[in-house]
This record gives C-alpha cells, sequence and structure tokens, in this order.
C-alpha cells in the first residue's frame, strides 16, 4: 500500500457494466492476449455477422457498441467502421398478456418444463410460438402441442425402422403419391433452408416440416421404393430440426441408421429433379370470383384448359345460360371466365 506500507493488490476492475460489455465482442477475437486489449485476429473476425439482442437492451447496448467501436476504430486497434453486419432485436416473453418478469412473480421456471417434457419440447415451443422478433404469449396448451408433435416424429421413425433401415435409396420409377411426397420434402427443405439461414423465421421453418410430417402420414404406400422415399423424408425432418431439437434427433438420426453424430451431418442439398412437376393446379375464376380448381399438364396450351375449365362441374353452375365473352389464361396460376 502506497499509504502505509503494507501488502496490497491493485484493483483493476473498475470499469461500468456498459463500459465493459461494449467491446467484448472484439476482446473474444484475442482473449488469450495478456499484452495488449487487441491483435490482428479482431480485423480477421470482424465485423460480427449477426448481432442478436432483447428489445431492452438491444438500444443502449448497441449504441455504446458502435461509439466504442469507432473509438477503437480511431485508436487504430481495428480497421472496420462498424462491429455488427445486422441487427435482430428479439421480443419480450409474455404471461397473461404481461411482460414475465422476478419483480412481478409471473415467472415460469424453464427447470419444471425440462423435467417434464424435456430440454427439445421447450425449444421447440418457444421457436414455434411467435417470429423472433415479436413478443410470445407463454401458453401450457402450446407446450403439449409441442410436445405430441416430437412423440408423433419419434413414433414415425421407429415405425419405420423395425421394418428395417433403407439403406440404398431407389428414388426412380415412382408412384404418383411417392413423388408428389418427395416434391413436398424438397419444396420444405427449400423453404426452412432459407428461413433458417437468411430469415431466422423459425417459426415458419417448423410449420413447414409440421405440414411435411402431416403428408407423410397420409402416404400409406409400403413397397421397396415407398420405404426409400419413407427414409429420405425423415432424414430431412430430423436434419431440418436438429438445430431447434437437438436431443431427439441425435437419438432418431442412429436410429434412422447413421453412425456420426447428427450434428457432425452436412445440411442437406435440394434435389432439383425432385421439385419438378408434370402437372399444376390452376384456379377456375368467373367473372373474377374463384370458382373452382383444376389439375392441368404443365405444357398445357389454352385451347386444352379452355374445355375442361368450361366442364368442370361448379363452374357450370354459373355460366349456365349465359354467354362467355371472354376466356383470360394466367400461365401456372389461373384461367378466368367473363360471361355476361
Amino acid at each position: 500500500c502506497p499509504e502505509c506500507g503494507k501488502p496490497a493488490r491493485r484493483e483493476t476492475d473498475t470499469f461500468d457494466t456498459f463500459f465493459e460489455s461494449s467491446w467484448y465482442y472484439a476482446r473474444f477475437t484475442s482473449a488469450d492476449n495478456h499484452e495488449a486489449m487487441l491483435d490482428q485476429r479482431a480485423d480477421y473476425w470482424l465485423p460480427v455477422d449477426q448481432y442478436i439482442g432483447g428489445i431492452e437492451h438491444a438500444v443502449l447496448h448497441l449504441l455504446y457498441a458502435r461509439f466504442f467501436h469507432k473509438l477503437l476504430r480511431d485508436e487504430g486497434l481495428v480497421s472496420g467502421d462498424e462491429p455488427f453486419k445486422n441487427l435482430l432485436t428479439q421480443g419480450m416473453v409474455l404471461k397473461d398478456g404481461a411482460k414475465m418478469s422476478k419483480s412481478k412473480g409471473n415467472t415460469v421456471d424453464p427447470q419444471a418444463l425440462i423435467d417434464e417434457y424435456g430440454a427439445d419440447t421447450a425449444r421447440l415451443f418457444m421457436m414455434f410460438a411467435a417470429p423472433p422478433e415479436m413478443s410470445l404469449e407463454w401458453s401450457d396448451n402450446a407446450v403439449e402441442g409441442a410436445n405430441r408433435f416430437l412423440k408423433r416424429l419419434w413414433r414415425s421413425v421407429h415405425e419405420h425402422t423395425e421394418k428395417g433401415v433403407v439403406k440404398d435409396k431407389n428414388l426412380t420409377d415412382l408412384s404418383e403419391a411417392a413423388t408428389d411426397l418427395r416434391r413436398l420434402a424438397h419444396q420444405t427443405l427449400t423453404k426452412v433452408s432459407d428461413d433458417l439461414g437468411r430469415r431466422h423465421t423459425f417459426n415458419t421453418a417448423i410449420a413447414a416440416v409440421m405440414e411435411l410430417m402431416n403428408g407423410l402420414s397420409k402416404f400409406t404406400e409400403q413397397d421397396t421404393q415407398a420405404r426409400a422415399v419413407r427414409q429420405e423424408v425423415l432424414e430431412l425432418v430430423v436434419l431440418m430440426l436438429a438445430p431447434i431439437t437437438p436431443h431427439i434427433c441425435h437419438a432418431l438420426w442412429s436410429q434412422l441408421g447413421y453412425d456420426k453424430a447428427v450434428i457432425d451431418a452436412q445440411w442437406p442439398q435440394v434435389d432439383a429433379e425432385a421439385l419438378k412437376q408434370d402437372k399444376t393446379e390452376l384456379m377456375i375464376q368467373v367473372n373474377g370470383k374463384l370458382r373452382s380448381k383444376l389439375m392441368v399438364d404443365v405444357n398445357a396450351q389454352q385451347a386444352d384448359i379452355e374445355p375442361l375449365a368450361i366442364a368442370d362441374e361448379n363452374v357450370q353452375r354459373y355460366i349456365d345460360g349465359k354467354t362467355i365473352r371472354k376466356i383470360i389464361l394466367v400461365p401456372g396460376r389461373l384461367i378466368n371466365i367473363v360471361v355476361g
């Protein structure tokens, strides 16, 4: 001690919390450097690709971090002008319409939820309940619904693998139903890849996977090729859900016949061939109002489509006894019959 001469230790932790948290992202890049605040690794890793912050803290922290980063830049410690590339401000969790907080005593203990349903159910519910930027209304019923979906997935995988794992998938010369299911699977993969990777809309990604599982539940064929399609669909579902529900997907990936853990598996690739369609659905309108739907070949011409649309039983109710003035075709979307 400079005052009394007795042994002492100088206190170095004197900065405000906001001061320290304003540059932690940069310090992470060179945390083992004990000679300087930062080194050249900061410029290698920065700027941060994605900043995610709570709605009550993002403004202040983001403001301070940007100020501090520009100070670091001016001092020559970093070269970039901004600390973060993208900002996502997540919503709050509500219960009975009020903000969930310890002071109000309306919090839900996640440990109790995990003890009853497992961590995957908690994760699935919270990601499915709302877009990340919106407030999430806590619902015990919705938690149970998430748990039922995971149990359904578990049963689907085990019922399939009880009859054997399909290692060599023959996905050629499929039936119409199998072809439609494969198309739905790869359409889902296209959407989920975009939702998770670009938009961070986990709720719509989960909804798309649920729709795919609905499609799989209606698929009843059991021949060799049908089982190959079912194997592919279940594999895709597990891979798509693995970032959201990692524990059950780890177990199911092994059940589906893989030795390597699902966390080490590559993200699946969309099969462009599976997305091709021989037929497309057209809306049939009469004077601009939807009256029916029609499946036609994708290469069908207007001359082929018109008589089919006119002959539709429901359309006949609206055109019977009237003069057809004009027929307008919007390829791949609709055909409008104008009568007077």
